[in-house]
């Protein structure tokens, strides 16, 4: 049962103040109100924790659709069946990324408590994360006219995609991979200064931002197997998982597994394992299945 109209708190003061409901009407209300709790949860760890609406809400939905439909597009044979709207590795990838990096500051607050709009310097910061992101499409043909060539604007667009990929990295991912990465690149500007077992020439910005920028950092093999396949995979694993293929499947677990000798483990394990391949969401899938599995191996007697 879904909670359009009604909030977990609202129900728990339904729940007080009705002290003559029935017990399945207490039990119904505080199901709905559970339920409601791990629904925020989920919203909050995967989906940004912004419950925007308005204008706010339609451009990332209108952008998630569109980004969408670009990686099917790219990933189908249609475009070399029609000639046209052919896209090489380099572009697909430059739209990839500048597409993520522009959602990413929309979806994710740069603080926790700000939750619930978006302030005018984070749709700023998308923008700019959109085109120093798309600037290998963007360019794409003066950049191949002219390689080695960097000029002042590819090393301004360069240097602020570093910084506001590390940032919407922070906002999504945490502050530790984004912090890692930032002593790397430390590392490589101040390496005569470092302890000699350790030092190194150095590297001037320009030749770090043209590498880093390019093919062969931020748009690099990574970059393209998240294009090729990781959103294909996810893509398909939250379909399948909206249409009840991650319950059915942890259901499945119990029916095949639930019988047998040290069952709950068994099933803890393998339910876990194919809820994660649908959902590929932690939270996801701790509330979907976790909430099954782990009373039950309390109940069987192992140890947590």
């Amino acid at each position: 049962m879904t909670l359009d109209d009604k909030k977990a708190p609202e129900l728990e003061q339904d729940l007080s103040s009705n002290p003559g409901a029935t017990k399945s009407t207490q039990e119904l209300l505080i199901d709905e109100a559970k339920a409601a709790e791990l629904e925020q949860l989920v919203h909050e760890s995967d989906r940004g924790g912004r419950n925007v609406g308005g204008i706010a809400g339609a451009v990332l939905a209108l952008g998630a659709l569109s980004w969408t439909f670009f990686q099917l597009w790219f990933a189908s044979p249609i475009p070399f069946s029609l000639g046209f709207g052919i896209f090489n590795e380099s572009e697909a990838r430059s739209i990839h990324l500048g597409t993520a990096m522009f959602l990413g500051f929309l979806a994710y607050p740069m603080f926790k408590k700000q939750s619930t709009k978006v302030p005018i310097y984070d749709w700023v910061l998308a923008l700019l994360a959109g085109f120093c992101g798309g600037y290998l499409f963007i360019f794409y043909q003066e950049l191949a006219y002219r390689p080695g060539l960097p000029t002042q604007l590819d090393i301004w667009a360069g240097a602020l995609g570093i910084i506001l990929l590390f940032e919407v990295t922070r906002r999504s991912l945490g502050a530790p991979m984004a912090v890692l990465a930032t002593v790397f690149i430390l590392y490589c500007l101040f390496g005569p200064y470092m302890p000699e077992v350790i030092a190194h020439r150095g590297y001037s910005v320009q030749r770090l931002v043209t590498h880093m920028w390019s093919a062969e950092g931020a748009f690099g093999v990574a970059t393209g197997v998240s294009v090729s396949y990781i959103f294909i995979f996810v893509l398909l694993g939250a379909l399948l998982d909206r249409c009840g293929g991650g319950n059915y499947l942890v259901q499945v677990s119990f029916a095949l597994l639930g019988h047998l000798r040290g069952g709950p483990a068994k099933v803890a394990v393998v339910s876990s394992c194919v809820n994660g391949i649908v959902s590929a969401s932690s939270v996801a899938n701790v509330v979907t299945g976790g909430i099954f599995t782990i009373p039950l191996m309390k109940k069987a007697g192992y140890g947590g």
